[in-house]
């Protein structure tokens, strides 16, 4: 079986590219999130969990 590529050459890009560090996440405030949660419970009629179609 061939293979796709030498193993010499593995990770050669990943290894190029530079390091960028990663940006903190902030989570929205309290009143984003309740408007947030209110549209898909109630303008969009969504239930609740992974089946919410």
């Amino acid at each position: 079986m061939p293979t796709h590529g030498s193993l010499s050459k593995a990770g050669k890009v990943r290894g190029q590219t530079p390091k960028i560090q990663a940006t903190e996440k902030t989570s929205p405030g309290p009143r984003s999130r309740n408007k947030r949660n209110y549209e898909k419970r109630v303008m969009l009629q969504r239930k609740s969990g992974q089946n919410w179609m």
